[in-house]
């Protein structure tokens, strides 16, 4: 109860009024297009929610709003192509191996604070995923983070949809419930499969029903073509998703380790007719990197995450350079609210673990996982005719002493710093008020008498 109050007080003072200026320019600017060079002291106009003009002499009507980016510096916003933020309900259907009829996009909760906190660290866009507990585990939607709007309206328009696949100890401890160290103790019925081997053949056997049953209804479709009036086959939503990923029109994310069940799955794809879209985390991704990359798979792993468990020991932090030396397209992700408000400097450690330059480091945020999510021509570089999803940091986004101060998405301003210190205080009175109010209600348990709504005495603690 106290935290959806506090969210719904979050929303009421920081979606408070929003610049939503249909014209803007940010002038004398360090500009990071990523995709068109760097060009210092540049300007960007921002017309109708997108990118009008790029350059260092921009004009704009007189009636546009001015922001002096004057020795600071501005970025494409921040992509996130592995994200669990804004998931109400749980994140995985883990009684099945295949549920690939769930869908992510209905359980989007638009007042999880995270969303707003996410904008703090100039992240614009995520790929929101089900968890790892199935070899196939749902369907999964791309959002923008826009903040204080409904679950509907943060969803990318145009954007393909996904699903998500995983593979290694994930899916298989749960056919082995005494190996689930997220809960030792928890005693839970077996499921199918415990091996790798066996998470292997729930994809194939999954697949091979999606096979037989788009080619039923193609049947369908050819008599109904010819004038015949036959009965329709059996609609089947697991089903009806896995078609869509074998016609192309579903990119399929796959939770991986390993390099052997990399190329397991690649071989799988490969026999069943379909591409894998990303593997996602892919520690061992520097060992089968030209695999990868034939097969026409992205990467999206971690900077330096490593040794969490045993399939994530054979890791190095060069993983991420070896893969795009390679020809893979690699972006960063975070799988983490708390990782995902810095991605910018997790970018930065490719630098360091690799040798790559500050434009393929911040690729690996912006138009890389752009182009793995398949909207590369909508956002991640700043382009005339792009989407004005914009970051402006106090300083290069790569340093570690780098701050975003301001963050428009389609050219509406989401977050903006000195406002946000501005209002700390006034949220601070207003939540106090409103834990006042609900210890007052609580009241009466203190002294014996029943609670009028149920609640215990709230401290600040107990959030």
């Amino acid at each position: 109860m106290m935290n959806k109050a506090v969210s719904a007080l979050s929303i009421a003072v920081w979606a408070l009024p929003l610049v939503s200026a249909q014209t803007l320019l940010i002038r004398n600017a360090t500009v990071l297009t990523i995709t068109k060079g760097t060009v210092q002291n540049g300007s960007v106009l921002v017309e109708n929610g997108k990118i009008a003009a790029v350059g260092k002499d921009v004009s704009a009507p007189a009636d546009a709003t001015i922001v002096d980016a004057t020795g600071k510096y501005v970025m494409p916003g921040i992509i996130d192509c592995h994200s669990h933020t804004a998931i109400e309900g749980g994140v995985n259907e883990g009684t099945l191996s295949d549920s690939s009829m769930v869908n992510i996009k209905d359980v989007i909760d638009p007042t999880d604070v995270n969303i707003y906190r996410a904008l703090a660290g100039g992240l614009t866009i995520s790929n929101v995923l089900h968890g790892s507990a199935n070899a196939i585990g749902g369907q999964t939607v791309v959002i923008k983070l826009r903040w204080g709007k409904s679950a509907q309206e943060m969803l990318f328009q145009g954007a393909k949809p996904g699903i998500k696949f995983a593979l290694g100890e994930n899916p298989k401890r749960q056919g082995e419930p005494s190996q689930n160290f997220f809960n030792p103790g928890l005693l839970q019925e077996r499921r199918y499969p415990g091996t790798r081997m066996g998470v292997e053949e729930v994809i194939r056997e999954s697949f091979t029903e999606a096979k037989n049953y788009q080619a039923e209804w193609k049947e369908y479709r050819e008599q109904v073509a010819k004038g015949m009036h036959p009965v329709p086959p059996r609609k089947d939503l697991r089903l009806e998703s896995l078609v869509e990923v074998l016609e192309g029109n579903r990119y399929v994310h796959a939770h991986c380790y390993r390099s052997d069940e990399i190329l397991m799955l690649i071989r799988v794809a490969d026999e069943m007719g379909f591409k894998i879209r990303t593997f996602q985390h892919v520690l061992e991704g520097y060992k089968v990197a030209k695999e990868i990359a034939s097969h026409g798979a992205g990467a999206s792993t971690f900077s330096d995450w490593w040794a969490y468990k045993i399939e994530a020991y054979d890791a190095t932090p060069y993983n991420a350079a070896i893969m795009a030396k390679k020809g893979v397209v690699v972006s960063l992700n975070s799988d983490s609210d708390e990782l995902q408000r810095h991605l910018n400097l997790e970018a930065a450690k490719t630098m360091r673990y690799g040798g790559l330059s500050e434009t393929e480091a911040l690729a690996m945020v912006t138009i890389n996982p752009a182009k793995q999510l398949g909207i590369d021509d909508k956002v991640g570089s700043i382009e005339v005719g792009k989407s004005a999803d914009l970051v402006l940091f106090d300083q290069h986004p790569l340093s570690g002493y780098s701050k975003p101060l301001k963050v428009w998405i389609d050219g509406h301003e989401y977050f903006d710093r000195d406002r946000d210190l501005e209002t700390r205080p006034k949220f601070e009175q207003q939540k106090k008020a409103l834990m006042d109010k609900l210890n007052a209600e609580a009241a009466p348990a203190s002294r014996g008498g029943r609670p009028a709504s149920g609640t215990a005495p709230l401290t600040e603690g107990s959030r």
